[in-house]
């Protein structure tokens, strides 16, 4: 598990409240309907984003940070990944996730990211970017492959291992943000992935951050403040086109 209940995005002083946001039901192209969350920009750029969760699928913090997104001016579409096993909306902590991550597959993740697109097209987005966290940091940098048009693909703390071989197939560049001190990633992980990418003409940023753990993005993490707020900075620059 990546982000508890408790943990907080960045947020910058000068950014303005989402002029909108919404609990919504999106209908991916082979019939699943998945939970998502809806930010709408009160002064949109024409960019979007979709938001990949961790684990535990479509929980506080990816709304959060949705709203802080859309607080950039980006359209942003927090997505969950249970719908076709859960019998249930509640992605508190007290939900058992294990059971239905173990049940997803990365056709089913590509076709919910992509109900996810779809939605941003409809409000008149331009040019669409994902950003994940753990199991969606990878699945973020994997729609580089399996989602097309995209205009960028941001992960943290992902695991290369999901991506798999989809890299000879990516087409959108990378930003890889991971924490130096993160046992379950081995920096070595990583930046095979990066190479393999940057092989097949992908552009990849690739940061790590010396001394982080897992789940440094996350304001109330005072320790790590410096990490979490150049990553929001490199997301910012990422995105601006």
């Amino acid at each position: 598990m990546c982000h508890s209940d408790d943990s907080r995005p960045p947020a910058d002083a000068e950014d303005v409240p989402a002029r909108s946001t919404a609990d919504v039901r999106l209908t991916a192209a082979d019939g699943n309907t998945l939970l998502a969350f809806e930010a709408r920009a009160a002064d949109p750029t024409g960019a979007g984003i979709v938001v990949l969760p961790d684990v535990r699928g479509l929980h506080a913090f990816y709304k959060d940070l949705a709203e802080r997104l859309a607080g950039i001016g980006l359209e942003a579409v927090a997505i969950d990944y249970f719908g076709r096993t859960a019998d249930t909306d509640d992605r508190t902590e007290t939900f058992e996730f294990w059971p239905h991550v173990q049940q997803t597959t990365p056709e089913g993740v590509a076709s919910d990211v992509q109900a996810g697109v779809a939605h941003l097209r409809q409000l008149g987005v331009s040019r669409i970017y994902t950003v994940g966290f753990c199991f969606g940091g990878a699945y973020s940098w994997r729609q580089s492959a399996d989602t097309p048009d995209l205009a960028g693909c941001i992960g943290f703390y992902g695991r290369p291992a999901l991506v798999g071989d989809a890299t000879d197939r990516m087409a959108a560049p990378l930003l890889m943000l991971l924490g130096g001190d993160d046992p379950s990633i081995p920096t070595t992980d990583s930046e095979e992935l990066a190479a393999r990418a940057r092989a097949a003409g992908v552009h990849v940023e690739h940061v790590v951050y010396d001394g982080a753990p897992h789940s440094f993005f996350d304001r109330s993490f005072a320790e790590h403040a410096n990490a979490c707020a150049d990553a929001w900075s490199r997301i910012r620059s990422f995105v601006a086109g």
